[in-house]
């Protein structure tokens, strides 16, 4: 191989790479707002539905929100973190919320 071919190899490969990024950036604009939107929409209804009952489980978040049960268990966390939220138990399924 000569290196002219090595070079435009590399050349190529570059343009192409170059090319790639243009491209992913493209198609992402916006999702984290429509993300963060629906996280906002979901504690809503987390909120909502504490208002007719004393206490929610993780099952409770999963089933209203349909969500996965690691989600459920963030959006929990995260209200408890933001003080909205008491934890009452350790593991288990003895664990449940209750608004404070």
């Amino acid at each position: 191989m000569d290196y002219l071919t090595i070079i435009l190899i590399f050349i190529i490969t570059g343009l192409g790479v170059w090319i790639w990024q243009l491209l992913r950036v493209r198609v992402r604009p916006g999702i984290i707002e429509k993300q963060a939107e629906k996280m906002a929409t979901n504690r809503q209804e987390v909120l909502k539905f504490l208002e007719n009952v004393e206490r929610i489980r993780n099952n409770d978040v999963e089933k209203l929100l349909k969500v996965s049960n690691a989600t459920a268990e963030r959006y929990l966390a995260e209200l408890e973190k933001e003080g909205v939220l008491k934890q009452v138990g350790d593991i288990g399924q003895g664990v449940y919320y209750v608004k404070i």
